[in-house]
């Protein structure tokens, strides 16, 4: 493997690790704090820091030649841009992203006080596979594998979360599966502006609105004291300045010009690294059946990102 790959799969990896440790400090933050207190101070602590790294990385391209030009002729071309509407979609974008990020985040936070942090960050992954099957509703027709990812995914959760039966299902995990279902949409909706705006903007302006709307529901619905917030300080630094801020960066370093699929499944990697952190750090066990559950929606979320088709083709041209 060329050394530019192996520098890519090792940023993918240790974003999909500093994401999978996040989970465990959802959890200790819920103990502390209501969903809307959390999701508001960290989301504000992802915007400062988002601030921060746009204004180094804009201090480091100008301060090259070939980077000065390429800054000039990216900002010639969005105040182009701007003039045929580029803010607007950028505030459309940023409103339509952050408030379902904000959506899901909160239903997420609330759910991880009732399960396990290694259930929540499986359950939250199967996004991967709801993805392609909203999108069929669009026209797009998912394929064998996809359907294939489906049932294990389905009988991977039974596995998981189902073990008492229907009656018995624990609340936070059916939360974790409405979490992953307006993830869905959020990733979805990602995918329709990310072609058109820059990533770094467009996580800022997400993580705006999202700090926006749980500053209001922190209001609404909770009253937040410096005596609560002071135990969870260090959960919501690590999820604010860490998860929002860091692991997006490194994200979008590490998939610049390298194979998406391969992208794909080294982010996946973040469920097995949630429960791995919810093992080591909070001493959260599984038993046999819900590792087994586990397994077959990891194999699950590597199926729906792996393109067989595309891996077949590619050894017959061989």
């Amino acid at each position: 493997m060329k050394q530019k790959g192996i520098f890519n799969i090792t940023v993918l990896l240790l974003c999909a690790l500093i994401w999978g440790f996040a989970f465990s400090a959802q959890s200790v933050g819920a103990q502390f704090t209501g969903p809307w207190t959390f999701l508001a101070s960290r989301a504000w602590l992802g915007v400062v820091t988002l601030l921060v790294f746009m204004g180094i990385r804009k201090l480091l391209i100008s301060h090259t030649e070939e980077g000065s030009r390429a800054y000039q002729d990216r900002q010639y071309m969005e105040e182009g841009s701007a003039q045929h509407g580029g803010r607007k979609i950028l505030l459309i974008a940023g409103v339509s992203t952050g408030a379902l990020l904000c959506f899901a985040s909160v239903v997420q936070q609330a759910g991880i006080a009732y399960t396990s942090v290694a259930k929540s960050s499986f359950i939250t992954a199967l996004y991967v596979v709801i993805v392609p099957i909203i999108s069929s509703l669009f026209g797009r027709r998912p394929g064998g594998r996809i359907w294939a990812a489906v049932a294990l995914s389905v009988t991977g959760l039974y596995l998981l979360s189902f073990s008492g039966g229907i009656g018995k299902v624990n609340k936070g995990d059916l939360m974790m599966i409405a979490c992953a279902a307006i993830f869905s949409l959020q990733i979805m909706t990602i995918n329709h502006y990310v072609d058109r705006l820059d990533g770094l903007k467009l996580s800022c302006m997400e993580f705006f609105f999202e700090a926006l709307i749980a500053t209001g529901g922190m209001l609404i619905f909770e009253k937040p004291t410096i005596a609560s917030l002071a135990p969870a300080f260090t959960a919501i630094l690590y999820a604010g300045v860490m998860s929002n801020g860091v692991a997006y960066t490194l994200q979008v370093i590490g998939q610049r010009g390298f194979d998406p699929t391969i992208a794909s499944l080294c982010m996946c990697m973040e469920s097995v690294f949630g429960a791995l952190g919810g093992f080591f750090l909070l001493g959260q066990r599984l038993t046999l059946r819900e590792l087994l559950g586990c397994a077959l929606m990891f194999f699950a979320i590597i199926i729906a990102e792996i393109p067989l088709e595309r891996l077949v083709i590619k050894k017959k041209n061989r």
